[in-house]
């Protein structure tokens, strides 16, 4: 696959576990079988997917699972960053050799604040690692997460080195633009946006691809609005926006992956549980999430 070819409704889909904290294979894969009529990729064990609350051999086994279960329907772009180069390369190179079709990793957390040459060589080692034509490196572009932003100087930089692919998850259009403008001279070079929430700002910015948290639990919602947009059918495409907008500040009423959880539940998928420190969200919570998704027509 190349970058470019990494395109539409992209889910960073959720893993599951037991309550007890175990991984739940059967959960991962009733998860993926809900969402893979409706999508065009897969991007897993970010932050959605609880990767940074696994060790790495739990890492490794989750995408396993995820590539069995997916069996090349769809291209699967594993998130493998870690807080450190060495294990970020090491889930890569597993990622490649389990049939991954590329990788994509966040800067280093719980190291704010690193130089732009540090940054730099710790994605050059990724690259230096696994990158190829046909196996595509992806930046994740979250300061929010990693306190470590991606410049457009930056991206620039590791373009010119051999990355081909960014996931900007700033919600920032003005930022898109300018992510946008520093690879311009790299045609086959694929900046993905990294939300539901600005779909159609960033698609007709150029966008081909999103990276969206609500495609685990409505992906024929944004299906829906991706034929539309692509269909040039304008109005409807942005009630669409509008109504995914409403059910994304459902999901921001608490905290965001355990109400993904509960509401695949109520859609009667076997999702498992979150990991901790995630919580099951409170019976109060639970009754709130249900009912507007009953006003909304959507359960």
């Amino acid at each position: 696959m190349k970058a470019k070819e990494y395109i539409g409704i992209i889910p960073p889909i959720l893993s599951s576990f037991t309550r007890e904290g175990k991984i739940y294979e059967k959960g991962i894969r009733e998860i993926i079988k809900a969402s893979l009529p409706y999508i065009e990729g897969l991007y897993p064990i970010g932050t959605y997917g609880c990767g940074p609350l696994m060790n790495a051999d739990e890492r490794k086994k989750t995408l396993e699972i995820i590539l069995d279960e997916v069996n090349g329907r769809v291209p699967v772009v594993a998130h493998v960053g870690c807080a450190g180069t060495h294990p970020t390369v090491e889930l890569a190179e597993h990622a490649k050799a389990a049939g991954a079709a590329g990788v994509g990793a966040i800067a280093p957390f719980y190291a704010p604040g690193l130089t732009e040459d540090a940054l730099f060589a710790h994605f050059a080692a990724l690259l230096d690692a696994v990158n190829e034509e046909d196996f595509p490196v992806y930046v994740y572009n979250n300061h929010h997460y990693s306190q470590n932003p991606i410049t457009p100087k930056l991206l620039k930089r590791l373009a010119d080195y051999g990355l081909r692919g960014c996931k900007d998850s700033s919600f920032d259009l003005v930022n898109f633009y300018f992510f946008q403008d520093a690879v311009a001279e790299y045609p086959d070079f694929n900046v993905i946006i990294g939300t539901e929430a600005i779909f159609m700002g960033a698609f007709d910015a150029g966008a081909i691809g999103m990276v969206c948290g609500m495609g685990n639990i409505f992906p024929e919602l944004l299906e829906k609005m991706y034929e539309q947009y692509l269909n040039g059918e304008r109005e409807a495409a942005m009630a669409s926006q509008r109504l995914v907008l409403k059910i994304r500040e459902l999901t921001k009423a608490g905290p965001t992956v355990p109400i993904m959880h509960e509401i695949l539940k109520m859609r009667g998928i076997d999702a498992g549980y979150p990991r901790k420190p995630h919580l099951e969200i409170d019976d109060k919570l639970r009754d709130k999430v249900k009912t507007e998704l009953k006003a909304l027509k959507l359960i």
